[in-house]
């Protein structure tokens, strides 16, 4: 699954946030971002709830009117937070070499000090952006031996 590129080969996470800023941004990566969305959140089995919590909270006609295709141009917040669920999801995968595992991991309890038994997607449920972040250094980290 090709989820971090846009049709045009530009990188949707790893973006440089001040250019992500920049209307003419926003509005090329708007699309390709929330295709990339979608895609995980399948491969996450995410309910729409889970999709709108991590989305933060888009009002539900506007929920599925991406589902629809119809994006327009995403709210600087929508695409870093959308961005940061990516990294999560190349970590897991650069981490866990089994593809169900990697997908399979937000889902699952953590002994982790930062989830508390909890699972990560809870955390990044109910934490919102602040959790999206914290689970997305602790990967980073993992991922450089930390």
């Amino acid at each position: 699954m090709d989820t971090g590129r846009n049709a045009d080969r530009t990188p949707v996470e790893g973006l440089a946030l001040d250019r992500a800023q920049h209307p003419d941004t926003r509005r090329r990566l708007s699309a390709p971002a929330v295709r990339t969305f979608f895609n995980i959140g399948r491969a996450w089995k995410l309910n729409v709830a889970e999709q709108r919590a991590l989305l933060g909270w888009p009002a539900s006609s506007t929920y599925h009117k991406y589902k629809s295709g119809d994006v327009g141009m995403l709210a600087y917040d929508t695409l870093v937070r959308i961005s940061l669920v990516l990294g999560i999801y190349k970590a897991l995968h650069i981490l866990y070499p089994e593809p169900t595992l990697a997908d399979r991991w937000v889902r699952l309890p953590n002994s982790n000090p930062l989830f508390g038994g909890r699972s990560p997607l809870e955390v990044m449920v109910d934490a919102g952006m602040d959790g999206l972040y914290r689970v997305r250094r602790l990967l980073d980290a993992r991922r450089g031996g930390q």
